[in-house]
């Protein structure tokens, strides 16, 4: 069974990109424009991986990632943050990776190979 790869982002491109990327190269994907449908997402499709922008409307990447983080049945996920602010690395801590944006597709697949196989 093909292991699944939830991207939370609010730019259509960036999704279908994402979505193309991966499911190419062999994993499910759902995606979710922020982080409040991110959450729903979360509970009705459990990922093995979650890519995460951080400046979304309603509820913003390092929001959503704190109440990702304190629920028991979903902190052990891993995330990479793909985000075009200019410091994102400051945003959050624990994170598999943060990739800025734009991004080497095959740095983000090795990531990911690495993360979840």
């Amino acid at each position: 069974m093909a292991k699944k790869i939830l991207i939370i982002e609010d730019d259509p491109t960036v999704v279908k990109y994402l979505s193309t990327l991966f499911q190419d190269n062999g994993y499910e994907t759902c995606s979710a424009a922020d982080g409040v449908e991110g959450f729903e997402v979360l509970k009705k499709e459990p990922p093995d991986l979650i890519t995460l922008d951080l400046d979304m409307s309603k509820e913003t990447g390092p929001r959503f990632f704190r109440r990702m983080s304190q629920s028991k049945e979903f902190s052990h996920l891993p995330v990479i943050v793909i985000s075009g602010l200019s410091r994102p690395e400051l945003a959050m801590r624990k994170v598999v990776a943060v990739l800025g944006k734009p991004f080497d597709p095959n740095e983000l697949l090795n990531l990911v190979r690495h993360t979840i196989g």
